[in-house]
């Protein structure tokens, strides 16, 4: 009895738990070895960052934290490390064909590491290692004669994502167009990664072009936010890159109908930006001539938002002072609006008068030639809705003192005098019968 009331008592606490229940000052040995598993914890948490051979493993997901772009992809690699891990895998060719798809996806695993081109001389091994592996790659699924599984365009489109979408360094970079532009001379940096990711871009290439790619199941890959990174890309200083950026972003409207919508207004919201706020991209004129194509395939009669695409963003673009860019692209996409309907001509001529350059000769001569190539598919009725604009300005240039400007307008001028000729003619035959 007496036991089962001592027992019920409250036992006195040791030290340390003294000290822990009331704010106390733990003894040192018990201070130390918090602090060394602290320790060991923060350095089992992030250890993985300076450890390259974990870049491609499931660790580096937790480096996004609600990033799109796969921030690993910029990690600087340890060179000693790297050559320790980093060997090549066999050829699809000494493997029995049981086997060949799992290699296909330790490739692409093993093609997930980014290696840093900015010093040529790090990582040469290995380097070499993945340019043959992405070689390899490329064959695979050139000559691949059976499906892809949603488990192998999944792992594709990873690590095209790894080694292609990144954040484009020119935050600080000036528009060198000016009232003096020249193509020719206009300089553009090269990515020094490029001899890779040209294989990655061939790779994505060759993977969308395929006709072993389901479009049911690889839409689940390449949804919108994989088409939205893409279009980032347009914006590379890289030439090379753009081209192929073109190409890819061609076959994937081809060849997803589903994404059609999205892709234009994608691309609406690039030229409102470009047009409306910074005037710099490095993409237009791409991007332009596959609204070309887009334009070329429009079904008639034009829809409402084909033809609202034309007056918000088309016709604005005449405004940059960096137009000679995507000038050539600019007008072959309005003369296609025009040919496809003809009522539009009045509103495109009107366009035009209203962003007319006024001190730029250059640009007025751009202007002009695109003035005929658009009387050309004018009919009567529509350009006498707008002749008298017209005439004003066609007037103030035969009065320019540039020789560019007045030379030019005098190859225009017969075009408007035919369709001057037709209507006096057709006004004194309706006078004639009136009075007969």
């Amino acid at each position: 009895m007496i036991k089962q009331i001592l027992g019920k008592l409250p036992r006195k606490l040791s030290k340390s738990a003294e000290n822990r229940e009331f704010g106390g000052i733990a003894n040192p040995s018990s201070n130390s070895s918090t602090n060394s598993r602290r320790s060991d914890l923060a350095s089992n948490q992030f250890g993985h960052l300076n450890n390259p051979v974990l870049l491609g493993s499931n660790l580096a997901p937790s480096l996004n934290h609600g990033n799109k772009l796969p921030q690993f992809a910029n990690l600087k690699l340890n060179e000693n490390s790297v050559s320790l891990s980093y060997e090549a895998l066999p050829s699809f060719r000494d493997v029995p064909s049981s086997e060949k798809q799992g290699l296909f996806i330790r490739k692409l695993n093993l093609c997930c590491v980014v290696f840093d081109f900015t010093d040529p001389t790090k990582n040469l091994k290995e380097k070499d290692i993945k340019r043959q592996t992405l070689l390899e790659l490329v064959d695979y699924v050139t000559s691949a004669n059976e499906k892809f599984t949603e488990n192998f365009m999944q792992e594709i489109t990873k690590m095209v994502s790894v080694n292609l979408f990144r954040a484009l360094m020119s935050p600080t970079r000036e528009n060198k167009v000016s009232e003096s532009f020249d193509m020719e001379e206009e300089e553009r940096s090269m990515d020094p990664a490029w001899p890779h990711m040209q294989i990655v871009y061939e790779f994505l290439l060759r993977f969308v072009a395929s006709p072993e790619t389901d479009t049911k199941l690889a839409k689940r890959c390449i949804d919108h936010s994989f088409v939205l990174r893409l279009l980032d890309l347009f914006d590379s200083e890289d030439s090379r890159e753009r081209e192929y950026l073109k190409t890819i972003l061609h076959h994937v409207y081809g060849k997803f109908m589903v994404h059609h919508p999205f892709i234009r207004t994608a691309i609406n919201h690039i030229f409102y930006r470009f047009i409306f706020e910074t005037e710099k991209h490095n993409g237009i004129t791409e991007l332009l001539e596959i609204l070309g194509s887009i334009i070329n395939g429009f079904a008639l009669p034009l829809k409402e938002e084909h033809k609202l695409f034309l007056v918000r963003v088309l016709i604005p673009l005449h405004k940059p002072k960096c137009i000679p860019m995507y000038h050539q692209q600019l007008s072959y996409c309005i003369t296609q609006f025009v040919e496809k309907d003809c009522k539009l001509a009045d509103t495109v001529i009107r366009g035009l008068l209203k962003y007319w350059p006024i001190t730029n000769s250059s640009k007025e001569v751009m202007f002009l030639g695109e003035l005929e190539e658009v009387l050309e598919s004018t009919q009567l009725a529509e350009f006498q809705r707008c002749m008298v604009p017209l005439f004003h300005q066609i007037d103030c240039c035969l009065n320019s003192s540039h020789f560019q400007t007045w030379s030019s307008t005098f190859y225009l001028s017969p075009k408007v005098k035919v369709s001057v000729d037709i209507i006096v003619s057709s006004i004194l035959i309706t006078v004639i019968m009136f009075t007969a």
